[in-house]
């Protein structure tokens, strides 16, 4: 279906709130949006869809004014904007509440929600009032919680509401919600969506990005489908199937599934994955690794693969009942975590993954000494690193330059170097170890990443790129709102199965459930369809 198949104009000839016209951003190596659309009427909530990496987020950003588009225009009220920074955006209206909350954790709840426009007397800010307003944004939204609050002490449904309310005191008539779901109990989703309601109401307008069709369906009034940075279809939601949304989502010209050619691991499993239980977050169950396996696991954004990799590491709080090579983890601490044998390549490689002010030897030597990095002799760190980051084409000037002036690609491969450095890692847990890197470097990566792996190494991967856990993993297992739903084999499904069960969360017709003896099932304990459900059907999955 067109972009243009449904009428962009609002009913009765008003101008359309928001028009998106031919936006283009380009990164390096990637065409991030390639000419996409978007028009929102005045009282609609136009709900934003696509998978990982259709172009979703960038060109929030770029509404939001925190990017500029290298081609394309935006109409605001029938108005040509121009969106030079995040202030421009707010100054005409806009306001995104970002699923990573960007509230000031140090301030108050009234500070936050009248940063910038508090009531004041010259420069003294009138704090009775500044307080009265906040009480009354907040209770718009169903909070009950005191406006002199740190933000910083809320619970994260409280923080949710206070950022919707700050939308509310800076008089926005476009609000764009990223994700709000993701942080929210079903009680307090229901307060929101009566917030929406009211907003559109008043003629203001909601764009709402969410992976939960159920959610979509039910607040929705317009839906606009973007694949591979395009606009590739506007859906009535009134007239339109969860199932057609899926379809515009994954395409029709989708390739088959690329599948590894190596040799498939058999044997009792390395990793043994029983349960791992954080309340609200995950609950996992029966998860196994064999050793030299390289297992997916694939998901929408909050779907629970960094919490499930980061309780396994100690990195989080959960309960955790899983064994490596028979011997029950009980491990209070990453660095227990690190004496049982397993490793971690954290999502953020920045920020939890490498010291940036230290050099390439000692970041990839961290993990072979127990004394500090900024300790240890430059040249010990020099020889315990050098043969990895020689085998991993790490590319720098020397050992000892700044590991934060290399490229991406080569910063994750010092992440990586530092485990194979250490030489005694049983478990390889990997957290989207592509992600910002170009088609050589994610190469490179995998190709190591199979090297561990067929010297005997356990590897759990999470990726957003679906591609690439097909191309890679013996089995990819699905996780959706926390709780894993289905197991596949790619060697034997095609690509738009797996995705399907990625955005649904339900697993294909014909799956046997956990404990079943399916027929035709493969060795992976796929069934003839190429996948296994597990017993519980996800929160908003078909049964």
């Amino acid at each position: 279906m067109s972009p243009h198949d449904t009428d962009a104009r609002p009913a009765g000839g008003d101008t359309p709130r928001l028009i998106m016209r031919g936006i283009v951003k380009r990164f390096p190596g990637t065409l991030a949006n390639d000419g996409a659309d978007l028009v929102v009427r005045p009282g609609e909530v136009h709900c934003l869809l696509g998978e990982n990496g259709a172009g979703k987020s960038t060109l929030m950003k770029i509404l939001a004014g925190s990017y500029r588009p290298d081609a394309g225009e935006i109409l605001l009220d029938g108005e040509p904007v121009t969106l030079a920074g995040p202030q421009a955006g707010l100054a005409a209206g806009i306001a995104v509440i970002y699923q990573e909350l960007d509230l000031v954790p140090d301030l108050t709840v009234a500070q936050n929600l009248l940063l910038g426009h508090a009531p004041s007397w010259g420069p003294v800010v009138r704090r009775k009032e500044r307080a009265e307003l906040a009480r009354a944004a907040i209770a718009r939204v169903g909070g009950n919680f005191s406006v002199h609050t740190p933000v910083r002490a809320l619970p994260i449904a409280a923080q949710q509401l206070t950022a919707i309310a700050r939308a509310l005191t800076a008089d926005a008539r476009l609000i764009v919600m990223d994700e709000p779901s993701a942080t929210l109990g079903e009680s307090d989703l229901r307060t929101v969506f009566d917030v929406i309601r009211s907003l559109t109401a008043q003629g203001r307008s909601v764009i709402y990005i969410s992976h939960r069709l159920d959610e979509v369906m039910e607040i929705g009034d317009r839906a606009t489908v973007m694949r591979d940075g395009r606009s590739v279809a506007v859906r009535d939601l009134a007239t339109t199937t969860a199932d057609e949304l899926v379809a515009d989502m994954i395409g029709e010209n989708r390739e088959l599934v690329r599948t590894t050619d190596r040799p498939r691991p058999d044997g009792p499993p390395l990793l043994e994955i029983r349960s791992a239980r954080s309340p609200g977050l995950i609950d996992i169950k029966g998860i196994e690794v064999r050793a030299g396996e390289i297992v997916g696991l694939a998901g929408l954004g909050g779907a629970g693969r960094t919490t499930l990799l980061k309780a396994l590491f100690a990195d989080t709080r959960a309960t955790v009942s899983a064994s490596v090579d028979g011997k029950d983890l009980r491990l209070r601490s990453p660095a227990a975590a690190v004496r049982a044998g397993l490793a971690l390549v954290p999502e953020s490689r920045k920020e939890q993954g490498l010291m940036l002010e230290l050099s390439v030897a000692r970041n990839a030597a961290v993990t072979a000494l127990t004394r500090p990095p900024w300790l240890f002799p430059r040249r010990l760190g020099r020889r315990l690193a050098a043969p990895v980051i020689t085998d991993l084409g790490v590319r720098c000037s020397s050992p000892d330059q700044p590991v934060g002036k290399l490229s991406g690609g080569n910063q994750q491969k010092v992440v990586l170097a530092k485990w194979i450095t250490r030489g005694d890692i049983r478990v390889l847990l990997l957290d989207e170890p592509t992600r910002g890197l170009d088609v050589g470097a994610k190469a490179d990566l995998y190709r190591q990443v199979r090297h561990l792996a067929d010297q005997g190494v356990a590897v759990l991967l999470a990726s957003s790129e679906l591609s690439e856990l097909t191309a890679n993993a013996d089995r990819v297992w699905v996780l959706h709102e926390g709780r894993n739903v289905a197991c596949f084999d790619p060697r034997t499904t095609d690509e738009n199965t797996i995705a399907h069960a990625v955005i649904t969360g339900a697993a294909p017709t014909g799956a046997a459930s956990a404990g079943a003896a399916p027929t035709g099932a493969t060795s992976t304990g796929a069934t003839s369809t190429g996948a296994t459900s597990i017993g519980a059907t996800p929160p908003g999955a078909s049964s």
